[in-house]
């Protein structure tokens, strides 16, 4: 049995995808949003994007069977003074969307951008969240054109209530909900199938197969599924005597395999680091040293997670737990990013490959509760049957941080996967 079938089972089809995701979205506006927009004390929430040119938090708030901004799509989030959000539609209707927005807006009566500066005369705000921010791009999405057409149409008095919705924007896009976060371990669960599948002898005809020719099938595995790689995998080879192995190279018996993955399903992403040894014909298992690596690189992903503080900013975790890695003898580098509707989401950036240092603006940002990250990170050791040559150890690892505790979502690797 391949492994399409075996996991084709466990996806379910588009039309009950589309119900899932859209009960989510109707408990996320009724319960996720209304204590967002009173933490970040906005009255108004106005979310404006073009057809083609969306907004990054607009494909999170329309349903299904809708796909993307239709002309001009205008969202307008009020809270009230009991606390509830009227949801409202200053756009053309859409399939579904009516479900979930109030419809106000009659082409034939009235211009839309006259409509929209109308209603919020009448309502008065004192505080009008925009999405422009100078740190995240998820707070970032209305353009200039679209943010001078609308100010064009306010009265003055309330162009200058309008602020920044970045918080709200990436408060929105990172929190998740318990249903999310059950059904994200088996998303994940997924992503390791597949992998487990490529590091077998399924894929890997040692002294035939590239490493290119295993990245390929496991994106084409992912579609052939019907879910969808959010960037190309990769597949990486350390191998003893070489500094460097091209992608392009035959993998052989004695290499140390790495890859990267990550999938979409559910309107959420994965983003999976896991390494692989191939045995020589003569070998039982990989090498002591091999093993004892990846060891090494539970511990630092426990050194790091338990830096997880609510409340801490990206930075303060990140250099806490490389200032303990460094502390406990690991030769370390941590790069995690959060995860969910978007790979590399909304949330505080943990460092970053390229910066193992202050991450300003990104890095600033605080941790919350019920949110998820790709726990990111790598060390080198020396291998003694490699005549100590140093190798790097990449795991990366979507997980949920939740009632205080870091769980990771589908588990973690522990063990070395074995082609042979």
């Amino acid at each position: 049995m391949t492994i399409i079938s075996r996991l084709k089972g466990r996806i379910l089809p588009l039309r009950q995808q589309a119900a899932v995701t859209n009960q989510w979205l109707k408990h996320r506006l009724e319960q996720i949003l209304p204590e967002l927009m009173k933490r970040e004390e906005l009255d108004l929430w106005v979310v404006i994007a073009r057809e083609y040119n969306e907004d990054p938090v607009l494909l999170s708030l329309i349903p299904e069977p809708m796909l993307s901004a239709r002309r001009r799509t205008i969202l307008v989030f009020r809270r009230l003074e009991s606390g509830q959000v009227e949801r409202w539609n200053f756009g053309r209707p859409e399939p579904g969307l009516n479900e979930f927005y109030q419809g106000c807006w009659d082409k034939s009566q009235e211009e839309q951008w006259a409509c929209l500066a109308r209603h919020i005369k009448d309502w008065d705000p004192r505080t009008i969240g925009i999405n422009v921010s100078d740190t995240f791009a998820f707070g970032d999405g209305l353009t200039q054109s679209q943010y001078d057409q609308f100010t064009a149409a306010l009265d003055p008095l309330y162009r200058d209530r309008l602020c920044s919705a970045e918080r709200l924007a990436v408060g929105w896009l990172e929190t998740r909900t318990p249903v999310e976060i059950e059904a994200y371990g088996a998303i994940n669960a997924l992503a390791h199938a597949i992998i487990a599948e490529a590091f077998s002898l399924d894929v890997i005809h040692p002294s035939v197969t590239t490493a290119d020719d295993v990245a390929w099938w496991i994106r084409q595995t992912i579609t052939d599924l019907g879910l969808q790689a959010w960037f190309q995998p990769t597949v990486m080879i350390q191998r003893n005597g070489s500094t460097s192995v091209p992608s392009s190279s035959i993998i052989e018996p004695g290499d140390l395999l790495h890859c990267d993955v990550g999938l979409q399903y559910l309107g959420l992403a994965t983003d999976t680091q896991q390494m692989a040894y191939v045995l020589h014909v003569t070998e039982g298992e990989p090498p002591a040293g091999l093993q004892r690596a990846l060891t090494r690189g539970n511990q630092l992903q426990d050194i790091f997670t338990e830096q997880f503080v609510p409340g801490r900013t990206g930075n303060d975790i990140f250099l806490k737990a490389l200032d303990k890695a460094k502390e406990q003898g690991l030769q370390a580098m941590i790069y995690t990013h959060p995860i969910g509707y978007h790979g590399h989401g909304a949330g505080p950036t943990m460092g970053l490959f390229d910066q193992q240092s202050f991450v300003k603006g990104n890095g600033e940002y605080e941790l919350n509760h019920d949110t998820c990250y790709a726990v990111e990170l790598n060390v080198m050791e020396n291998i003694p049957e490699w005549s100590d040559q140093q190798v790097m150890i990449a795991l990366e690892q979507t997980a949920v941080f939740t009632g205080g505790t870091v769980h990771y979502l589908g588990g973690r690797q522990t063990k070395l996967h074995v082609v042979g």
